[in-house]
Parts: structure tokens; sequence; C-alpha cells
């Protein structure tokens, strides 16, 4: 399990993104379709259209960081139909790592492919 301070912002980004891209393409990715600055300490996490990856960028002040998860099989359960604005949808890290541990936050239920 990843975990993360209480106090870091997390976004997610509703829209699927390219994956392919690395530090500088998820850089500008945040700046011109979330509309955010990354280099403020939090997190953006992105998906692909089959929500089976996840990337997450994230600057410390002293460099940028990506992690990337993908899932051998199922998907995240990514959130749908909510209004969100600039396409970026805040969670807590607490529900950031639920969600990359396979948790549907809907329910609060295991998703039926994970296993411990």
């Amino acid at each position: 399990m990843l975990t993360f301070p209480g106090s870091l912002k997390v976004f997610l980004a509703m829209d699927a993104a390219d994956l392919r891209q690395s530090f500088s393409g998820l850089w500008a990715t945040t700046v011109n379709v979330l509309k955010d600055d990354p280099s403020t300490g939090a997190l953006y996490v992105y998906t692909n259209r089959r929500h089976n990856r996840v990337k997450i960028l994230y600057f410390d002040g002293t460099g940028l960081w990506v992690m990337t998860k993908r899932l051998e099989e199922g998907t995240f359960n990514w959130p749908k139909g909510i209004d969100v604005q600039n396409g970026k949808l805040q969670l807590s890290p607490e529900a950031l790592g639920l969600l990359l541990d396979g948790v549907d936050l809907r329910r609060g239920s295991l998703r039926p492919w994970y296993q411990r």
C-alpha cells in the first residue's frame, strides 16, 4: 500500500490521458488541461482509457516524480458522472490510497479482481 501525508493535495484528472507521456508531457497536461501549476507540490493522477494504468505527477521542490501503476487484471474504479471544475476532482490522500489498492470508493468494498 502506498501512503501519503494527510496534508497533501491530490487531484484526479477525470478524462483519460495519453500515458505514453512522461515528465514534460504530464507537466504540460497539468498546466494546459487541468489549469494548475504542478510546482505547488500536489499530486496529479492520470489514467488511460481502459482504467488499468495510472500515472502520478509530483514535484517535491527539488525534482519531478512520475509514479506508475499497471494492473495485471481488472480496472481502477475511476469516479464518473461528477461535476468538476477544470476536469479534475480533489481527493484526500487516504481516498487515493484506497483507489490505488482496489477499493470501490462508492461502495467501500474491494473490487472483484483484488486479492490479498
